[in-house]
């Protein structure tokens, strides 16, 4: 993998991260510890050593990814796939203002399904262009598919 494109795709989920915890940083409000949440909710020192991991990889896949289109001579592929990373994280990274900053539950949570509906489609295309890349990913799948289904519970207790 290309240190330059391992450094792009680390600036860009660094970017997301840091977005989206800025609109977290209360995240241990009145509000949110007021919230009725499902008994499946995992302990809160969960989240951050869970994201840190996932970015960590999403980064690391991406330019495995993004290199190996390149040296396919697939250019205009790996500019779609950089296109896909740029809206996941997009995505990513308003989740926290939608629930955190904003507390609207419901938008949360369809944010949340949009977000594990980009995942897959990102997992997809990295496993297109490297299998182990795209099987190192798939966690990130799993997780904001767990994180909708979290997110609309959240919604379904709160409204």
């Amino acid at each position: 993998m290309k240190k330059s494109t391992l450094a792009a795709t680390s600036l860009a989920v660094g970017t997301a991260a840091g977005t989206g915890s800025i609109a977290s940083v209360n995240s241990v409000s009145v509000w949110f510890a007021r919230l009725r949440k499902p008994p499946y909710q995992p302990p809160d020192a969960v989240f951050p050593i869970v994201w840190t991991t996932l970015y960590t990889d999403i980064a690391a896949s991406s330019a495995v990814a993004i290199d190996r289109l390149r040296a396919a001579g697939k250019d205009d592929e790996a500019r779609r796939y950089a296109a896909a990373l740029g809206v996941n994280l997009v995505l990513n990274g308003s989740w926290s203002w939608l629930f955190f900053r904003y507390h609207k539950l419901g938008a949360a949570a369809i944010g949340a399904a949009a977000l594990a509906a980009s995942s897959a489609d990102l997992v997809r295309r990295t496993a297109q262009a490297d299998p182990r890349a795209g099987l190192a990913m798939s966690p990130y799948a799993l997780w904001t598919s767990f994180a909708t289904v979290l997110a609309t519970h959240v919604w379904r207790l709160n409204r």
